[in-house]
């Protein structure tokens, strides 16, 4: 009778322990508490992608770019941002201080096609 409780108490647990791992596992990747929504490398990469979009928007006011120039431009950043989002949600949050060289490398060349 006495093994038989400590087998049932000790089903419990095991089940217990499982699922509560389960939503770790559904994530793919386990959340650090110590970067948060807001990382600053995320931060750096977003805002330069806004303030690229700005830019885009002066010129096309300006008649500097094409309202198709412009649209290539920003589907660009968007991809970039897309790819920054996909990064983060496999990092756990953020992102590395190589992924974001490698974003920026591709926001420099994007920039550069804007132009000043």
């Amino acid at each position: 009778m006495l093994a038989l409780r400590r087998n049932t108490l000790l089903l419990l647990v095991g089940l217990v322990a499982a699922t509560a791992t389960l939503p770790v596992l559904a994530r793919g990747a386990v959340h650090d508490p110590r970067f948060d929504h807001r990382h600053p490398r995320r931060d750096h990469v977003l805002d330069r992608t806004q303030m690229q979009n700005r830019r885009i928007t002066r010129q096309v006011h300006q008649g500097e770019l094409t309202h198709a120039q412009a649209h290539r431009l920003r589907r660009n950043d968007a991809r970039i941002a897309r790819r920054e989002q996909m990064l983060a949600r496999h990092n756990g949050g953020y992102i590395t201080k190589k992924q974001e060289a490698h974003l920026n490398r591709r926001l420099n060349a994007n920039s550069k096609r804007i132009g000043n």
